[in-house]
Formats: C-alpha cells, structure tokens, sequence
C-alpha cells in the first residue's frame, strides 16, 4: 500500500450510499476492452447516481469490509464463508494495494474458518489481479447480471495455507 493509512473495517449500513457510488465508478473507469457499453451500462444498474438499496439488501446475507483512507471509503468487498462475491476500488485508489488488501483479509477470514479452497466470479478485467494473488482460473464462463444481460466472467478459486 501506499504511504497513506488505509485500514479495513466492517462495513455499517450507512456506509451503502457510498459503497453504491464506488460500485458505480469503477465500473465507470473501465473501457470498453472487454464488455460493451451496453453490458458495463447494465454492470452498474443502469445507474449513474448512487443507490445503496441493493447494498443494504445484500448486507442481510454478505459480509461486507470497507477500506478508509482519511476518513474516506476507498473500496469494499463482499463475501459468504468462502465466496468472495464483490470487489471494488474506487478508480481515485486505484493501484495503491486496496484491493490486494481486501482480498487478503477475505482469504484470511475463511482460512480461519477452516475454509481451504476460496472461489470468486472474476470479470475478464480483474482474471489477471486475481491471478496475480494466487487464484486460478476454473472456467470461463456466462454470467446473468440482476439488469438479465449476460456477461462473460471467470470462474476462479485459490488453495488457502491453514491459519
């Protein structure tokens, strides 16, 4: 990570507004390398401003970790056991270790559940960071977004060391 403090805590329910806005960002930034503007469109709910009612809907079931520099939501992850279902940096902290810190604790938090494999959905930009993190692809395979537009993403898993 950078020089800047960054630290990781659960998310709270106030936190779903701005999880909402970094969710819509990052999918902002990405061109259109890999998805159409239609399926990046349909990526972020077809919402240009922040919403946090699926996020707060979501929290019922998923674990949710925020990342704070200065008092200010860098990125978030989600995850179940062993399934980490979300991952977003805020395009402003990109590139400073976030996500590699997320992921780490997610890796860490099912390793101490006992948990030896993890798995996660990688869209075709993040295949080659999750790879860089020790996960390997399983499948290639069609993803239906809640908007019902279908996107290409990478099954994935990675063997956890026992904590």
């Amino acid at each position: 990570m950078s020089n800047q403090k960054i630290f990781l805590r659960l998310a709270e329910e106030t936190d779903a507004w701005v999880m909402s806005a970094i969710h819509i960002a990052a999918i902002k930034a990405l061109p259109t390398t890999f998805y159409t503007r239609k399926q990046l469109l349909a990526w972020r709910n077809y919402r240009n401003k922040p919403d946090g009612k699926n996020i707060l809907q979501n929290m019922q079931a998923e674990i949710f970790w925020v990342a704070v520099e200065k008092h200010n939501l860098a990125g978030f992850a989600s995850f179940m056991v062993d399934e980490l279902i979300a991952l977003y940096v805020h395009p402003y902290y990109q590139g400073k270790g976030i996500g590699r810190a997320l992921v780490t604790h997610f890796s860490h938090e099912a390793a101490n559940q006992g948990v030896d494999k993890v798995i996660t959905t990688a869209s075709l930009y993040a295949e080659g960071f999750y790879s860089r993190l020790g996960f390997t692809a399983i499948k290639r395979t069609p993803h239906q977004l809640r908007t019902g537009i279908v996107v290409p993403v990478t099954k994935m898993s990675k063997i956890l060391t026992p904590a």
